[in-house]
């Protein structure tokens, strides 16, 4: 006899249109993530605000979606997947038309808020319903083709909003969503069906609060702490305290809780807790990569936006290319090579980096970009299915929940750190590199003690170090990530053999 997690639980009537709604929904949520920041500066001319104030368009939608994204499994089982996930679309569909026609930032931030409360549910339900929609031998190759869409829209994003806000305007990265959420609409109505619901399960608000709260606290810290000084800012103070206070309560309330909001015996399973680590970890190295080397094209090698665009698409091309062949291989071989595998990818290729110059290449940049593509997608599947192997059909959605708010969390705590880096490297490499330039200096002195040619050697001077400085910078911050990737590979000791 088949073990229940072997069941088909949602048979549906056309799996191909299925799966393709549900990649669609994925591809509407994970599209705005970075979208949007590449018509920030147009937004910021066109609502007078500052660069702190205009924040606040990425800031809400990220808060808005790591407090949400938890409630998923609660949301799902009063109402339904199906029901929940047509509201979502709904939602977020309704609210891009919002964010386009908004002609104030409050009203901007308000339409962001919705989108991320009603996107948030949206990838959580896609990993319970492709559970649900195909046999666990079939898991690997399912979520394979999911990802394709769940993940397109972060690699797509940052060309295609450049491409919309140069040649036709910002309101369009909105105005991009609605056909899509259109026909995501319906597909789920007529190819989505409906899920058991219990409408006696009851919410733990104390727990939810927690949560929101920490998460809440958590993801304004990391956003914020950048622009404030971290620790020099009050409001910084603030939110870490409540990040760590709310968090130890709600870890000792959900092991005590006759009716917790998270079902802690999922923390407790190590495969499933190894995965979240690793997923966690997945975001931390693959996001923040795709943030910081666009600034370091632009800043030190000046190439324009379409080139930067241009240079991006082979790590698009390696997940795509890895995806299809990792949903196959994880059904066939040993999650945890491929795991590995893809860990030593980003390892090498997060190195590589560490070697960049002035002088660096394209070839070197595209087959850079490439074998982090490889090791991103190839990543992914493997941990998901390791994840869901051992869970409960019915606690896939809130399992999922999980996973994708440690992704999420992580992805902004490497964004900070990376960042972080990235300006401390700087800052302290060009008070040692300005050590050796002075008046005083032999080399210099015949030239500085020249008026006319000092007020041309000066600034040129000013601006070499600026640029070794920042390189110093970039060059640490890759380190970093190719340290992590490396001891990431340890984490998979915790997990046995499939």
């Amino acid at each position: 006899m088949n073990n229940q997690n072997d069941e088909v639980l949602a048979p549906v009537r056309n799996r191909p249109m299925a799966l393709a709604t549900v990649m669609l929904s994925s591809f509407l949520y994970s599209v705005d993530w970075t979208i949007v920041a590449v018509a920030l500066p147009h937004m910021q001319g066109a609502f007078s605000a500052t660069p702190d104030q205009i924040s606040w368009v990425i800031t809400s939608y990220i808060v808005a979606s790591a407090i949400m994204m938890p409630t998923s499994g609660w949301i799902a089982s009063r109402i339904g997947r199906k029901r929940l996930l047509f509201i979502c679309v709904l939602g977020f569909t309704v609210a891009s038309l919002f964010c386009a026609l908004a002609n104030s930032l409050l009203f901007e931030v308000i339409a962001r808020i919705l989108q991320g409360m009603t996107g948030a549910l949206i990838l959580p339900l896609s990993n319970s319903l492709i559970l649900d929609m195909y046999p666990k031998k079939d898991h690997g190759k399912a979520f394979g083709y999911w990802s394709a869409g769940a993940f397109s829209g972060a690699v797509v994003g940052p060309s295609l909003g450049g491409y919309l806000t140069e040649y036709i305007g910002w309101e369009y990265v909105f105005y991009l969503n609605i056909p899509f959420g259109l026909l995501a609409l319906i597909g789920i109505y007529f190819y989505i069906n409906e899920t058991e619901t219990d409408s006696e399960k009851k919410m733990d608000w104390y727990g939810f609060l927690l949560l929101a709260t920490a998460v809440g606290s958590l993801q304004l810290m990391l956003d914020r702490g950048q622009r404030l000084d971290w620790l020099d800012s009050g409001e910084i103070i603030i939110e870490l305290i409540l990040f760590i206070s709310c968090s130890i309560i709600f870890i000792f309330h959900i092991f005590v809780s006759s009716n917790p909001f998270l079902d802690p015996r999922l923390f407790i399973n190590l495969r499933f807790f190894a995965c979240l680590i690793l997923a966690s970890l997945y975001g931390l190295l693959t996001v923040p990569i795709m943030i910081i080397i666009p600034l370091f094209m632009e800043s030190l090698l000046k190439y324009p936006i379409d080139t930067i665009g241009y240079l991006q698409l082979p790590r698009g091309i390696g997940i795509f290319l890895s995806l299809f062949v990792s949903g196959k291989l994880t059904d066939k071989y040993d999650s945890r090579f491929l795991i590995g595998f893809a860990l030593i990818c980003l390892g090498v290729s997060n190195y590589e980096m560490t070697q960049w110059n002035f002088e660096t290449t394209r070839l070197s940049i595209i087959w850079t970009a490439f074998l982090q593509g490889v090791g991103a997608g190839i990543m992914i599947i493997p941990v998901q299915v390791l994840a869901f192997a051992m869970i409960k059909p019915k606690q896939r959605t809130e399992a999922a929940s999980i996973l994708q708010l440690g992704r999420s969390i992580f992805s902004s705590v490497g964004i900070s750190i990376t960042l972080l880096i990235l300006f401390q490297s700087t800052s302290t490499s060009r008070g040692n590199l300005k050590n050796y330039i002075s008046d005083f200096n032999i080399t210099n002195q015949n030239l500085s003690n020249n008026t006319n040619i000092k007020e041309i050697y000066l600034p040129f001077i000013e601006n070499e170090l600026q640029a070794q400085t920042l390189m110093i910078g970039y060059i640490n911050s890759f380190l970093f990530m190719a340290i992590i990737s490396f001891v990431s590979i340890l984490f998979l000791f915790l997990i046995r053999k499939n």
